[in-house]
């Protein structure tokens, strides 16, 4: 797979969430310029409920239907994130987490739309729990701001409390 552009990716990723928000009949748009924390702005024309949508977008190759970790488990995939991300709740922010496929036929784009309390509570964990794995295994670790996002499957046994696939793909009615 030919490495792409990471703003084209981040891009290809707002657009196809914003189609897939036309297509459930709610307003939505994309923010300009640098707006802290979102990406979208949400609106349901019916309830009048509004949204705040920031969108992750990673491009996979097709064969990566989903990873194992020693100490993560089995996982559909992973997104970057920092540390900022452990502070950030609000009950009208909600993170849409985007897997774009590349396949020789096309893409398939999989979207999963996750409050963003889950967010913080499962990055900050995750954080935690690799630290001390890594400690364990008597490796010295340079603790930093990264951190990572990953989504699980139903079934699989988790140290920590992980987000499922059943759970959150296309949960466009912003469900908590």
């Amino acid at each position: 797979m030919i490495k792409k552009d990471k703003n084209a990716v981040s891009l290809a990723g707002e657009f196809a969430v914003l189609s897939q928000l036309a297509l459930k009949d709610y307003d939505a748009n994309m923010t300009l310029g640098h707006t802290k924390g979102v990406d979208i702005l949400v609106s349901n024309p019916q309830s009048g409920q509004m949204y705040r949508l920031e969108v992750k977008t990673t491009l996979a190759a097709r064969g990566e239907q989903s990873a194992e970790s020693k100490i993560f488990g089995t996982v559909l995939n992973h997104w970057m994130m920092s540390e900022k991300h452990e502070t950030i709740i609000d009950p009208s922010l909600f993170y849409c987490f985007v897997i774009i496929w590349q396949e020789a036929t096309g893409a398939r784009t999989r979207f999963f739309v996750i409050p963003s309390s889950v967010v913080a509570r499962y990055v900050m964990e995750e954080h935690r729990l690799w630290l001390t794995e890594k400690k364990k295994e008597g490796k010295t670790v340079k603790d930093t701001s990264i951190r990572a996002f990953r989504i699980g499957f139903k079934g699989q046994e988790y140290s920590i409390d992980t987000p499922t696939v059943e759970q959150y793909e296309n949960n466009w009615e912003f469900r908590s």
